[in-house]
């Protein structure tokens, strides 16, 4: 059996193998698809192949998982704590690479299916879009401080507000740099539509989508960045490991006999999907239910909403794998708002109008009036028996804390 380490670069990709307790370096190959079906052409059945995470991984991982017996892609930021050394070449990472995966000491990363990765790929796509469009957002809200102008409303790239762009009075500098910069807000608006539409057409029969849409502050972008991100639920034993891969795990410092010392979020993995989870907490805590409860009570406690609303969307990530796992609904879920969640998202994919009527989204707007107002009520009442109960808990813990042996 060989261990054969790849150190990818943009045109070539460094070869080691490790092969009867020797490690030998076998040049360079292209980084083309026909370099690497060569490449690949020479593998055995038997063979282990170690290449890091990079930009274009899961292509070469897919080809050469062809014909080797085994890829295996480790993660760079834990192999290059490992395996730091003074001199670094790509030849001497290639040769780690081969012995660490012949002693079976490589952080290897989990490898998403086909469609897993389409749908990453389309969210990141999305994602970069939304930030071309907050560009340029940021940018009109420039031109006007520097012309010492105040909108008069909050929402500048509405109806109104883009009236009152057509008005407002500048130099003729600041208003070619207005113009500009809304003419980019619009194609990038468009070009994010269009990519909601792939989206949702990705993801519109995903039971595990539908799931995540019964969460209050949970929309169809979140649900599909996190399922995307999250991919087998079941790689996560325990609900706090989906929290840490997110980054929402507390730090933990611990030293000789000292306390273990508690500090802030480790903020690991992925950024945008930790951003995805506070963006849907801050929209949860405003919907009665067990998540305002818990913020409640931690904003009480810490008195600070920053601390209490990342805490909140911890909360969240072992919701999810709750639901995840068990295959369910939110059962603090408001109806009404979930099922119009769920029709935007088959509209989005393109799914037929239904006519009006029936008990859902297409009621008339004072019956759905009515209704939202029915279930905040009843979501309240379900909110103050969740407030009973930790109460309730937490007055048994000190009871039987106060009742242990040597307590005070």
């Amino acid at each position: 059996m060989r261990t054969i380490g790849l150190d990818v670069g943009r045109q070539f990709a460094e070869v080691a193998i490790r092969e009867e307790g020797r490690t030998r370096s076998a040049g360079r190959i292209p980084v083309t698809p026909d370099g690497l079906r060569a490449f690949a052409a020479s593998l055995r059945a038997d063979d282990e192949v170690v290449l890091e995470a990079t930009t274009n991984t899961w292509a070469i991982a897919g080809l050469l998982a062809e014909r080797a017996g085994r890829v295996v892609v480790s993660n760079p930021l834990r192999t290059r704590a490992i395996a730091d050394a003074r001199h670094k070449t790509d030849r001497i990472d290639a040769a780690v690479l081969a012995e660490l995966g012949a002693a079976r000491y490589i952080p290897e990363v989990w490898q998403p299916d086909t469609a897993t990765r389409e749908l990453r790929s389309l969210v990141a796509h999305r994602a970069a879009l939304v930030g071309v469009r907050t560009a340029q957002r940021n940018r009109v809200h420039a031109v006007l401080a520097r012309a010492l102008v105040s909108p008069p409303m909050t929402e500048l790239f509405g109806a109104g507000g883009r009236a009152w762009l057509r008005t407002v009075d500048l130099a003729d500098i600041a208003r070619l740099e207005l113009e500009a910069a809304l003419r980019l807000h619009d194609a990038a608006e468009a070009e994010i539509a269009a990519a909601d539409r792939r989206v949702a057409e990705r993801v519109v029969d995903d039971p595990r989508v539908r799931h995540l849409l019964t969460i209050p502050g949970v929309g169809v972008g979140v649900a599909a960045g996190l399922v995307a991100l999250i991919g087998d639920v079941t790689r996560f034993p325990r609900p706090g490991q989906l929290a840490s891969y997110l980054g929402l795990d507390p730090k933990v410092r611990q030293t000789g006999g000292k306390p273990a010392f508690t500090g802030h979020i480790s903020r690991a993995g992925q950024a945008h999907a930790r951003g995805l989870l506070i963006e849907a907490a801050h929209a949860a805590v405003r919907v009665p239910g067990p998540l305002r409860a818990f913020h409640a009570r931690l904003l009480r406690r810490r008195h600070s909403s920053g601390v209490a609303v990342v805490a909140t969307a911890r909360k969240l990530a072992v919701l999810i794998w709750h639901l995840l796992t068990r295959d369910e609904d939110y059962r603090f879920s408001p109806p009404l708002r979930t099922a119009e969640k769920v029709r935007h998202l088959e509209l989005a994919a393109g799914w037929p109008r239904r006519s009006p009527g029936g008990s859902g989204p297409g009621r008339s707007v004072d019956a759905r009036r009515v209704q939202r107002a029915n279930e905040r009520a009843v979501l309240e009442v379900a909110e103050a028996a969740y407030v009973e109960l930790v109460r309730a808990r937490a007055g048994r813990g000190a009871l039987d804390a106060a009742a242990a042996p040597g307590s005070d």
